[in-house]
């Protein structure tokens, strides 16, 4: 019987496979390098490599994109006829969950997994991000704290886990412990874009915009090379800090250059996209025709089935460049009678929904509709996907349909709000004083 480095049985496998199969692991935990050509060439040396199969169907299924998803259904329907241990069988019940939009059901089979299987670090990771896509601060925490003690410096991944329960806490809002264990990660694997990131949100969330700019720029060595699959969400983590001080012409350069500039087809980059670009006309700059291109790459993604966190950015695109019909579409599939009973579905009648009518009814200038469905989907957001720092957007565009609208009592509460969170922030204060110096509202 051969073993991954973590020490769980590995069916199916030769040296060789295994060799190519740590390395691919490796890859997906630092979001670096080519993880799927590793797993075909493993695969190639042991067509039932179990595992090889599985984590490539993880790659797939977390993609978010319904391409990939359906590639991940056919790869999990092939490990369904070769022989599998007891580890083997459950990771594939997880993902048959998640690949069905029931994240958490998947979520919480890989909750009772991982308190079987501790050092599975691959069901670890995918279960973090099973976490992320469904906005579970809780367990984005909770569920690397319950193996923590169970792994060690000498165990291969254990910085990856360090970097997991960095955002986790993040999430979670304990921020000084969050950045401790980031750094500690990142010190032990300097190429860790994740733990990277983590820090990245400590600083964003407590509003420390210039000292988040020169982390990233002291870093940018160690996450920003081409092999990078997160490279494109730090670049916005960047241009985020730019815009907290005010700076929204080196936003808009990033977009243009590394966020933007080399069109990438990935999901994960496009929302980056769309978000500030989004944030960058809130801001009051002009975009351009930006829009026109994004909107048309998201035309491969936006199906209002799959996962309605990218079908939102998705919307954001679409009002930018002014294609109303898409926005239509997408309202339109959501509320189809005898949609698939899944999690995602509901996540798409309820908070989806809301939100895409909120942005299209701001980007019309409806702001008092603008205003009443953000302000009810603000707070059932937290079971829809994303980080803290992404939904800010949704406030954001609260606040300012409150501003614009001449709502002066919500646009004050909302300005009071955002800034006792981040009182340095340039935006915030900025707010606050159009907030204050709004005309009274008539009783």
């Amino acid at each position: 019987m051969l073993f991954d480095q973590q020490g769980n049985s590995l069916t199916g496998a030769t040296p060789r496979a295994v060799a190519d199969f740590d390395n691919a692991v490796h890859a997906f935990n630092i979001y670096r390098g080519d993880p799927v050509s590793l797993l075909d060439r493993a695969m190639a040396e042991a067509p039932a490599f179990v595992m090889a199969h599985i984590l490539k169907a993880v790659l797939f299924a977390v993609a978010t994109e319904p391409a990939a998803t359906e590639g991940a259904k056919g790869i999990i329907a092939q490990v369904k006829t070769l022989p599998m241990n007891e580890r083997e069988r459950s990771l594939v019940a997880a993902l048959d969950h998640i690949l069905a939009g029931n994240w958490t059901a998947g979520a919480t089979a890989l909750d009772r997994h991982s308190i079987r299987y501790p050092l599975d670090l691959v069901a670890l990771q995918a279960g973090h991000v099973s976490d992320f896509f469904r906005a579970s601060a809780r367990d984005l925490r909770d569920r690397i704290a319950r193996v923590l003690p169970r792994w060690s410096a000498d165990i291969p991944g254990y910085p990856v886990v360090l970097g997991m329960y960095s955002f986790g806490l993040e999430e979670s809002g304990a921020y000084a412990k969050a950045e401790d264990v980031g750094r500690q990660a990142v010190e032990l694997q300097p190429l860790d874009c994740w733990a990277h990131h983590a820090v990245a949100h400590v600083m964003e969330m407590q509003g420390r915009a210039a000292e988040g700019v020169r982390w990233m720029q002291d870093r940018e060595p160690a996450w920003s090379g081409d092999d990078n699959f997160l490279k494109g969400h730090n670049w916005w983590h960047k241009a985020v800090f730019h815009m907290d001080l005010g700076q929204g012409d080196e936003a808009l350069a990033l977009y243009d250059g590394p966020i933007r500039g080399g069109r990438s087809p990935v999901a994960m980059d496009m929302i980056d996209a769309s978000a500030l670009l989004w944030r960058l006309e809130l801001d009051g700059h002009d975009v351009g025709d930006r829009w026109v291109e994004l909107a048309a790459a998201w035309d491969a993604h936006a199906d209002g089935k799959l996962y309605p966190f990218n079908d939102w950015h998705a919307a954001m695109a679409y009002l930018g460049a002014g294609r109303i019909d898409d926005v239509t579409r997408l309202l339109a599939q959501y509320r189809m009678d005898g949609a698939a009973p899944s999690e995602a579905a509901a996540w798409a009648r309820t908070t989806g929904k809301d939100l895409i009518e909120g942005f299209a009814a701001f980007h019309r200038g409806d702001h008092e509709a603008a205003a009443g469905q953000l302000y009810a989907a603000r707070h059932i957001v937290n079971t829809f996907g994303g980080s803290h720092a992404q939904r800010d957007i949704i406030d954001w565009t609260l606040t300012e349909a409150a501003l614009r609208g001449g709502m002066s009592d919500l646009a004050e509460a909302m300005a009071n709000e955002r800034l006792a969170l981040k009182p340095h922030s340039p935006i915030n204060r900025r707010i606050f004083e159009r907030a204050t110096n709004l005309p009274i509202a008539a009783e």
